[in-house]
């Protein structure tokens, strides 16, 4: 692994983002498909960004965000970019606005200087940058909750397997319930159909997995981020009727390029029904309460 390579991006990321800019302008202009591409509205405001996931039977409060103006948002028209979320949140580690479709860039970075998560580096194992946070207390009328969400990165595919294992965890009291299908956090290096893409070392969790990538034939889909997850669908079971707390987080692993990205979809946090589509990540009641302490959790500083 070439960490001066990677530095080097630092040096030229800006002027190659003018690039990136004029040519989704161009392509999209002439395939007719300008008014199907992701629309990304910027904001950092955590009563916008709670509200749109809010659905039925929850209450919020103490709402706060760790990040910059640009490292998050709304978005809209996510079905006809192909990530299967309409409309929702979007919150990264670079900047939100960066997420537009098509593909033409391998390197997207905005680097935002807003640290690291000490959860995040005890989840994973590995010192984490640029993290972007969105949290709040909460309450449920049945005690069960849903939502939906993707995972996407300019990790895929060169760096699957390495120290750059980008992460976003959904925790809940201090637990995260984010997981792919096999039971991982949901990082670059447990999704992914291995490095080189398509080997004979297939990677983890290859069949929710959705290449991208302009090294690998790519892009597939009208959207920036090299690699993406299906739909997964975290729930919780149990919670009771007290007071919880919520945080979203994701971030650079081990340097602080290549973005990555959370699309949570709108209203789906909700303690009614299931959404769907979904590949469900089910904590149950039982294995909740084995981990979980019923407080009030202060705010990440």
């Amino acid at each position: 692994m070439s960490f001066a390579f990677r530095d080097s991006l630092k040096i030229d990321n800006q002027r190659r983002r003018v690039v990136k800019k004029i040519i989704p302008i161009a392509l999209l202009t002439l395939s007719g498909t300008a008014n199907a591409s992701l629309v990304i509205t910027a904001t950092n405001d955590g009563t916008t960004l709670s509200n749109t996931i809010l659905g039925s039977g929850v209450t919020l409060s103490n709402v706060s965000v760790t990040g910059t103006n640009t490292q998050s948002g709304t978005f809209t028209n996510g079905n006809t970019s192909g990530i299967n979320i309409d409309e929702g949140i979007i919150l990264t580690s670079g900047s939100a606005l960066d997420a537009v479709g098509p593909n033409s860039l391998d390197d997207t970075t905005t680097i935002t200087g807003t640290g690291g998560d000490a959860q995040l580096d005890a989840l994973i194992a590995q010192p984490t940058n640029d993290v972007n946070i969105l949290e709040f207390d909460f309450t449920s009328t049945s005690g069960d909750l849903f939502f939906n969400y993707v995972f996407a990165s300019e990790e895929y595919n060169e760096y699957v397997n390495s120290e750059f294992n980008d992460v976003f965890a959904l925790f809940v009291d201090d637990v995260n319930i984010a997981i792919a299908p096999n039971g991982q956090a949901v990082a670059i290096n447990n999704v992914n159909c291995g490095n080189p893409y398509g080997s004979v070392l297939v990677g983890m969790n290859c069949s929710s997995f959705n290449n991208n990538d302009l090294n690998d034939e790519g892009p597939f889909f009208d959207i920036e981020y090299d690699g993406f997850t299906d739909v997964f669908t975290a729930q919780i079971s149990g919670l009771g009727t007290d007071e919880h707390h919520m945080k979203f987080a994701i971030a650079d692993v081990y340097d602080e390029i290549y973005d990555s990205a959370i699309f949570i979809e709108a209203g789906s946090f909700s303690d009614t029904t299931v959404p769907e589509p979904a590949t469900l990540a089910l904590l149950s009641a039982g294995l909740f309460g084995l981990g979980i302490s019923r407080r009030r959790k202060g705010k990440a500083s």
